[in-house]
């Protein structure tokens, strides 16, 4: 019971790491989010994102930032963050139009 429990939880955390990166992938190749979140900045992070960027929101990990130039990701990830996850998009589902 408890190799079959232990394996699951391999398999969550296998696809939990996989989504993650796919995210990652998606913010540094493409330019789809018009946000992103930068998980775990460093201390001078602030200071080193580009002028199209500004900071929306922040929390004791992360900084949110909403950008209008090309090639946020890397921008971010150049200013010193170690993980950045697209931020903004409407999910996989079509947004509704109206009547």
């Amino acid at each position: 019971m408890y190799t079959i429990f232990s394996r699951w939880i391999g398999y969550l955390c296998v696809v939990f790491v996989g989504w993650l990166a796919v995210l990652a992938t998606v913010m540094v190749f493409t330019d789809a989010a018009p946000g992103a979140i930068a998980i775990f900045p460093m201390k001078n992070f602030a200071r080193s994102l580009p002028d199209e960027a500004a900071i929306v929101d922040t929390g004791r990990i992360w900084i949110a930032v909403r950008g209008d130039g090309p090639g946020l990701g890397l921008d971010l990830y150049r200013a010193g963050a170690l993980l950045v996850l697209p931020a903004g998009l409407p999910g996989c589902l079509p947004l509704p139009t109206a009547p």
